[in-house]
């Protein structure tokens, strides 16, 4: 496997979960009252495996891969990709004090808390659409089979490092968070069989 097919199915677990994001800022906008429990596992996962895991596999691994073969870091897909990480970060933490807020009973935090949702959920999908039609493209007309090989390693070592994130755990929490909400999971077989990233061995537990 490819290390961008990998990415892209993790995208498709992100996908889902932007799906319950919005479902929950509709549902505050409706109610007038924001489910923080859901908010917060939301969050949970947009920290963990959304940044930590996935952002952290291209920013540590793939986009080095790509510097090495030529494509520059500070213009370009790449400067793009880099600087919407980091909008993407600021939003999520603009989510995490509004659900604070929310839980304390502050007035505004619930309106707040679906701007940030909402912003965060436009900015993801377009970005995740440029990484699947323009990014990753390039990159597999750049990198090796060697290296591809090479990243799923990485990334599989990633996920063994006990400081990193239990992937089970997070796809579980993506499952009952679409269930709840009722939301359709867009999630590739390769995913949902139990291999969190389409990684097959021991890599994903």
């Amino acid at each position: 496997m490819r290390a961008t097919e990998t990415l892209m199915a993790e995208h498709e677990v992100i996908l889902s979960v932007l799906d319950c994001v919005e479902r929950l800022a509709d549902q505050a906008d409706r109610l007038g009252a924001l489910d923080t429990a859901s908010a917060a596992e939301a969050l949970d996962f947009l920290s963990g495996f959304a940044d930590r895991c996935h952002h952290g596999k291209e920013e540590d691994q793939l986009f080095p891969a790509l510097v090495s073969r030529g494509l520059p870091r500070n213009v370009g897909p790449l400067a793009v990709m880099l600087s919407e990480h980091e909008l993407g970060r600021a939003e999520v933490a603009g989510m995490r004090t509004a659900v604070a807020d929310a839980q304390r009973s502050l007035a505004g935090s619930v309106s707040r808390f679906g701007e940030h949702a909402r912003a965060y959920v436009e900015l993801l999908r377009q970005h995740i659409d440029k990484e699947n039609g323009v990014l990753f493209p390039m990159a597999d007309g750049m990198l090796t089979q060697a290296d591809h090989a090479e990243l799923e390693q990485a990334f599989e070592r990633m996920e063994r490092d006990p400081g990193h994130a239990d992937h089970e755990r997070y796809l579980e929490l993506a499952r009952t968070l679409c269930a709840r909400l009722g939301v359709e999971p867009k999630v590739r077989g390769s995913v949902s069989a139990g291999s969190c990233c389409g990684h097959h061995g021991g890599g994903c537990r």
